[in-house]
């Protein structure tokens, strides 16, 4: 499949119209032409988060995943590995599986009943001339990679390297065992925004105090360098010194010091000197083990955990994932991009695989706190949308105390955008 290419110059004068510390100017939330160079040159390029490997158990079971045109199937083949292939019949271009999730036993075209294997192979194509070479018409395959349970794929024939990535989340995330886990729900949505503004709210807890009462009751980081008194200086290095010995003693760690203060200069960081991926495990306020309405325990411990008292491991990577993970359960969150103006979002909570709903867990309990906190987001999302829409919009300056995060990401988006 061909796409056209935002015209170079075009795209060149609007990345010059990018200033430091400043918001986008609107093009780059409204214009068809900048979100074409988003697909090309971040979406096609780089590797997306498309699920969880225990979505995708036992051979035949797949999810879809769609790109704005460009649609994957990841699907678990018969020798019980992962692989992802374009969602298309190599006849007429046939969409294949229209489902979010299932599971086969061959993908056959619905239009002409073209059947391939699990692997991608074509098998058979009744009706052809017996000349055809099937051996050249299997499904198109992409990259995929599996790292602690988190699946990811690129649409690139040369992606960035992986194994970066990997060395950073792999051992941060193996104690929550989400490889080990089962979905205990999941909830889609349409956000009214351009996913960068989607992006831009979650770098940031500017916004918290005002809008998120579930959230700023379990975390530290809607305290900011110029509104942190002593005494909750003292309360957050209270917490992460008394988390890190604790931790310490069970294989953890303590990466995120100074929530909420200023930019990291640990383990977070070095994930933001890749560009697109960091982790880290960050203390709850006293008194907090879970990311629930109370912060209580919920759930069975999770995957290694002993102790409840493990804070959250947090994991982001660009363009279209975050996690945050409790000792109980874990939360994720898959963005795709659908138009200039809309983003879906998927949000998705998994337990300990033997949980048993009703008996271990509650789903009224499980998923208030991030049900909340991401439907507040979309919210916010969706009205700066309409804001950036306007006439009289021009880009405002972002808060040095507050908002260097969505600077960081700004600086991301204009290097992947000017291809440097």
């Amino acid at each position: 499949m061909t796409h056209a290419a935002t015209p170079p110059q075009q795209l060149a004068d609007l990345l010059a119209t990018c200033l430091d510390n400043h918001s986008l100017p609107g093009a780059f939330y409204n214009d068809p032409l900048v979100y074409q160079a988003d697909l090309d040159r971040i979406w096609r390029r780089g590797w997306l988060f498309a699920g969880h490997s225990c979505q995708l158990a036992q051979p035949g079971d797949y999810i879809t995943v769609n790109i704005d045109v460009d649609s994957l199937i990841v699907i678990r083949d018969d020798d019980g590995g992962l692989r992802a292939l374009h969602n298309i019949c190599r006849h007429r271009g046939t969409v294949l599986c229209h489902e979010p999730a299932g599971r086969v036993g061959r993908i056959v075209c619905p239009y002409h009943q073209w059947t391939y294997g699990r692997d991608g192979q074509l098998l058979s194509c009744r009706g052809m001339q017996p000349e055809i070479d099937k051996s050249q018409l299997g499904l198109v395959p992409a990259q995929v990679r599996e790292v602690a349970g988190l699946v990811f794929v690129s649409l690139s024939d040369d992606p960035p390297d992986f194994e970066p990535a990997r060395e950073l989340i792999e051992p941060l995330a193996r104690p929550q065992g989400m490889e080990r886990a089962k979905i205990a729900a999941v909830r889609d949505y349409e956000i009214a925004a351009n996913w960068k503004l989607v992006w831009d709210n979650n770098r940031e807890c500017y916004h918290c105090n005002a809008n998120h009462p579930q959230y700023i009751k379990a975390n530290f980081d809607h305290y900011n360098a110029d509104d942190a008194t002593d005494r909750v200086r003292e309360k957050i290095a209270a917490a992460t010194a008394r988390s890190e010995a604790k931790w310490a003693a069970c294989g953890l760690a303590v990466t995120h010091r100074e929530t909420g203060m200023a930019p990291f200069p640990d383990a977070s960081s070095k994930g933001d000197r890749h560009g697109w991926f960091s982790a880290n495990r960050t203390a709850l306020v006293d008194g907090w083990v879970s990311e629930s309405m109370d912060g209580r325990q919920i759930a069975p411990l999770m995957g290694d955990y002993a102790d409840p008292d493990v804070g959250t491991l947090r994991i982001r990577t660009m363009p279209n994932f975050w996690n945050h993970s409790s000792c109980d359960h874990a939360v994720s969150t898959r963005l795709l991009p659908a138009g200039p103006h809309k983003t879906l979002a998927q949000v998705t909570w998994l337990v300990q695989a033997d949980a048993v709903e009703g008996r271990d867990y509650r789903l009224e309990e499980l998923m208030p706190f991030w049900q909340l906190t991401s439907e507040q987001d979309w919210e916010l999302c969706s009205a700066a949308q309409r804001g950036v829409m306007s006439s009289r919009y021009t880009p405002g300056p972002l808060s040095t105390f507050k908002e260097y995060n969505v600077e960081a990401f700004r600086k991301w988006y204009v290097k992947q955008l000017a291809g440097v």
